[in-house]
């Protein structure tokens, strides 16, 4: 059975949205070395380049994620992440939908994301390349190498 999400653009003042954004940065820290975080605190989630959804189970939150806009018809997608109790369920499937999506409701051309290589990245790994995402030169700030790696996707 698919869970039907509803996706919202979100304020990040939720304590749930806190929450979860807070389990994601402590787990991106403990799989990651410390020059290798990329994620964004809540704090830098609230500026005018990024827009960040929040995916909702009836009052249940499922899922996050930010589209974050480059410049020259480019975007990034950030703070992908599934609520614990939604891992394996659509959800962060679903926000990945919605992200790419809006990117294409804004005539972006691109996107890009940049993950890990290790075994607790496989999963996320595995839903953008479902969803047409390829391993691609690092862009930006990031340096692929054995630990990151950057994918991207032509709208």
């Amino acid at each position: 059975m698919t869970t039907s999400y509803r996706i919202v653009t979100d304020d990040l003042t939720g304590e749930d949205v806190a929450d979860l954004l807070r389990l994601h940065l402590e787990e991106m820290q403990r799989w990651s070395p410390a020059c290798k975080v990329h994620a964004m605190p809540l704090e830098r989630l609230r500026e005018t380049d990024v827009t960040f959804f929040s995916a909702w189970d009836a009052n249940r939150l499922a899922a996050v994620g930010a589209l974050k806009e480059l410049g020259a018809g480019r975007g990034e997608l950030k703070s992908m992440r599934a609520a614990p109790a939604y891992r394996g369920k659509g959800a962060g499937e679903a926000i990945l939908m919605h992200l790419v999506a809006e990117a294409r409701a804004r005539d972006l051309t691109w996107l890009g994301l940049e993950t890990g290589r290790p075994a607790p990245f496989v999963p996320a790994r595995r839903l953008y390349e479902k969803h047409g995402f390829a391993e691609c030169p690092a862009f930006g700030d990031y340096v692929s190498d054995e630990f990151s790696l950057c994918m991207e996707r032509v709208l």
